[in-house]
């Protein structure tokens, strides 16, 4: 995990002595070479969730360790990346390395973004996080009601024992989210909504929820005078 963005990078292998996997590439990659090492390990494919710099920040510096490895991403993003090779095609079940990857299309933090299925692990990029959820306001991003579909249709619709590993800082369980996490509550229907009134983005708003997020701040869901949802960083809103 970086210290300036938090971001994860990891390396995923079937085994020692053979081909493996890096899921996004923030770096820092001295720690994931010294594994690889370790584990007599190869990288031959490198998946990313989406375009955003703190998650490709260090592909250069992967590639020239394992220049064969093929880069893949959603084809609506590869545009985007520098040194991507390759389309990685939404909801499908491919092999890498010896691996099962089943690619889930989670849109709403950006359009292409991917959630990653391998083993019981999902790799969620930047839609779910421990007691947090993705953002809809960075590039490429779509829309509140499309991150929810995300959230509650497609990641946790998965086994409750399914073990999440986010873009940022530390894991969970699709079972401690459906429990913990105040937005899934709210959406399940277990947590009313809140009606303060605040100010987001300069521009009158109520605020249902200023929930956690992943650096220790906060995200807010914020409903606009027109009825439309929102989800922007807790720093931009001011209450009362």
């Amino acid at each position: 995990m970086t210290k300036d963005w938090l971001s994860n990078t990891y390396l995923v292998a079937a085994g020692p002595g053979g081909d493996a996997l890096l899921i996004d590439a923030g770096g820092p990659m001295d720690e994931l070479f010294a594994k690889a090492d370790e584990h007599d390990l190869t990288v031959t494919h490198v998946l990313l969730t989406h375009h955003h710099g703190d998650h490709v920040a260090e592909l250069g510096e992967a590639l020239e360790r394992w220049p064969d490895a093929e880069v893949l991403i959603h084809a609506g993003e590869r545009e985007h990346v520098l040194g991507a090779t390759g389309d990685l095609e939404p909801d499908a079940e491919l092999e890498f390395a010896g691996l099962t990857v089943r690619t889930l299309h989670t849109p709403g933090h950006t359009n292409g973004m991917l959630s990653l299925l391998i083993e019981g692990n999902v790799f969620t990029g930047d839609t779910l996080f421990k007691n947090s959820v993705g953002g809809v306001r960075a590039p490429g991003s779509t829309s509140y009601a499309d991150l929810k579909h995300s959230v509650m249709d497609v990641l946790l619709t998965l086994p409750p024992e399914t073990v999440i590993r986010p873009g940022h800082t530390d894991p969970t369980t699709v079972a401690d989210e459906l429990e913990h996490n105040r937005f899934v509550r709210i959406w399940r229907g277990l947590d009313e909504e809140g009606t303060e009134a605040c100010t987001a983005l300069g521009e009158p708003a109520t605020l249902i929820l200023l929930g956690d997020d992943y650096d220790g701040g906060h995200k807010a869901w914020v409903r606009w005078p027109d009825g439309r949802d929102d989800i922007v960083p807790g720093s931009k809103v001011e209450r009362g």
